[in-house]
């Protein structure tokens, strides 16, 4: 029998509402004994799955306050196992004193991710599901949302089945092979072996090619606004934080340390960081923090390359220019509402992505969203489509497409079929690892570390 595990599944802050979850074989007792319907005929220990009581919770100094107890059978509830879910008022001491009655009642403190990964061990959900969860809870957006979702209700796991399949079916026929040579097996011809491994290895370099972009909209990427003096880089930085939060004066060398925030520009976060002007200088203080800027733009995922439009090219334009052309960049040319004396051509000649925009008053932050997706490549993501979420399956998913590969390495050069096999099993092995249908109690620990309590 199943521990009674209990925790605060909301935030831990006063809210209209919050919930407190108990799970376990006697769950429903273990609740029964905190919890009093207003309805006489009613209890938690004969009610329905899928049912609501309204009533009170107490504990041995009375009731504590009014809730409304939520009833999940086993098997049908999100841990597999029988669950009660209590809303009660979303006070932190209504809601810490309803733990502790709980907890005096028999049920003992879940640990983080102990629901989900029940929910797993129970075969509610595989692992990739279950890392969804918390990419779930901590999107930042839109697409990070819908792409944790997507893998929530099982995409990236259909892929890898599909996957598995059809290379368990080939391990399978090379057995039998092995075991009644004379029999004649026609998916064991080498165009047939041939295409269920090009088939996995395309699967698998999909799945790895759109990794790092996956990564950019759960996480964001490290964005640096560079340029010389006076470009308006700190104006860009407000209007995209929305607010001042880096100092504006004609005087050049105004900022001279990084100033970072991280921003939302439609649907890509932005880890953005406004630096220096970049130029030579006497002052040593402006030159420690140009030399910063200059190391920071070079490790940055993403720069912004401010020119001011309104202005020749100096020399501290185009070596910057030189800088960032070798780097993801986009070139944006500022003060548009001042007309144009700037060396257009130049700009893009050197620059994929140039974008033409007025910092003060806000006109082309359309397009310069735009060029961010698509120079990030999220312009092309389709979000019901699986992604790889995590290092471990990003590893997994590596492991397996070198197996693959060998796979096809022994079937060009002629080897016999048990060679094929055993990369064949290898890229199983990988996959079976990354779905939680192999693993270790190591790398399920490590997973579910990174979940909230209550989850």
């Amino acid at each position: 029998m199943s521990r009674v595990i209990a925790a605060i599944s909301t935030a831990p802050v006063p809210a209209g509402l919050g919930i407190i979850r108990v799970s376990g074989d006697a769950a429903l007792e273990v609740a029964a004994k905190i919890f009093r319907p207003i309805s006489k005929s009613r209890n938690l220990i004969s009610a329905a799955g899928y049912t609501a009581l309204y009533g009170w919770v107490y504990d041995d100094e009375g009731d504590i306050d009014e809730c409304v107890a939520l009833v999940f059978r086993a098997p049908h509830s999100y841990t597999g196992e029988n669950v009660v879910e209590l809303s009660c008022h979303g006070g932190l001491y209504l809601l810490q004193r309803t733990l502790r009655a709980l907890f005096q009642a028999g049920a003992v403190p879940a640990e983080a991710g102990e629901f989900t990964r029940r929910a797993f061990i129970n075969g509610k959900i595989d692992l990739t599901r279950a890392e969804a969860v918390m990419d779930l809870i901590s999107a930042n957006g839109r697409l990070a949302a819908k792409t944790a979702l997507a893998a929530r209700e099982g995409a990236l796991y259909q892929k890898m089945r599909d996957v598995l399949d059809s290379l368990t079916a080939a391990v399978a026929n090379i057995a039998a092979f092995v075991d009644y040579p004379d029999d004649d097996i026609p998916d064991l011809e080498p165009s047939a072996l041939q295409q269920v491994l090009e088939h996995a290895l395309q699967s698998l370099n999909d799945l790895l090619v759109k990794f790092d972009v996956g990564k950019i909209v759960r996480e964001g990427i490290d964005t640096v606004i560079a340029g010389r003096p006076n470009v308006g880089k700190s104006t860009l930085m407000n209007l995209l934080a929305g607010c001042e939060r880096s100092i504006v004066t004609s005087v050049a060398g105004t900022t001279r340390d990084i100033v970072e925030e991280t921003i939302r520009l439609g649907d890509v976060v932005l880890r953005i960081a406004d630096t220096a002007g970049q130029r030579a200088t006497a002052d040593e203080i402006e030159r420690i923090g140009v030399q910063r800027a200059r190391q920071r733009m070079e490790r940055a995922a993403l720069v912004l390359a401010v020119f001011d439009g309104s202005e020749e090219l100096t020399e501290d334009d185009l070596e910057i220019a030189r800088t960032a052309a070798a780097l993801t960049s986009i070139a944006v040319i500022n003060k548009a509402d001042k007309g144009f004396i700037i060396n257009q051509e130049y700009i893009k000649g050197l620059f994929e992505h140039v974008v033409i925009l007025s910092a003060q008053s806000g006109k082309g932050i359309d397009e310069l969203e735009a060029a961010v997706c698509d120079v990030t490549g999220i312009a092309a993501l389709n979000v019901s489509e699986p992604i790889l979420a995590t290092e471990r399956q990003r590893e997994c998913a590596r492991k397996s497409l070198d197996c693959v590969k060998e796979g096809l390495e022994a079937l060009s050069m002629g080897y016999t079929l048990d060679a094929v096999g055993v990369s064949i099993d290898g890229a199983i092995g990988a996959l079976l690892e990354l779905t939680g249908e192999r693993t270790t109690e190591a790398v399920v620990d490590q997973v579910f570390a990174r979940f909230c309590v209550g989850k």
